[in-house]
């Protein structure tokens, strides 16, 4: 007969998976207005954003993993060639996961995790670019999935060369 540890998990062979965000928090948040108070007074400001995101995990105990979203954008009036606000932000999660078959804990952290960090995320993002004055600056939707199957299709190639 299987045992049940604290959280109602079945431990050994046959065990339940069991996989939980327990904590979302902020790393590091940075809004940068480097050409205030002209930039909010461009006529009719062309926009151009210059955006990259980059995805890291980490084990943090045998149960615990941290997921965490790095986003960086830069937004550009072209018009006027000038920034009109950096944000950069490390936002993340601690998950519980126990009992995840090693075949699926990769797109567990990179497709699961970062599908329910994006939106907190997006948010923070948002509010941060009204508080500093200026529009929601509102990220678009990102397919994880996508990004994760990409980036397996490429390693396959990889080692078929």
């Amino acid at each position: 007969m299987n045992e049940q540890n604290a959280t109602g998990a079945e431990t050994g062979a046959g065990a339940t998976p069991v996989f939980r965000l327990e904590k979302l928090y902020l790393k590091d948040l940075s809004f940068e207005n480097p050409n205030a108070p002209e930039a909010f007074f461009l006529q009719k400001p062309e926009h151009k954003v210059d955006m990259k995101l980059k995805l890291t995990n980490k084990k943090v105990d045998e149960n615990h993993w941290e997921v965490c979203l790095e986003v960086s954008a830069t937004v550009h009036d072209t018009k006027a060639d000038k920034v009109m606000f950096i944000i950069e932000i490390e936002h993340a999660g601690a998950f519980l996961m126990q009992n995840i078959p090693e075949e699926y804990l990769q797109q567990v952290l990179h497709v699961d995790c970062p599908t329910i960090i994006f939106p907190y995320t997006r948010q923070i993002v948002s509010q941060a670019s009204v508080d500093g004055g200026f529009m929601p600056f509102l990220m678009e939707p990102i397919n994880f999935a996508g990004m994760y199957q990409n980036k397996m299709q490429q390693q396959q190639e990889k080692q078929d060369s």
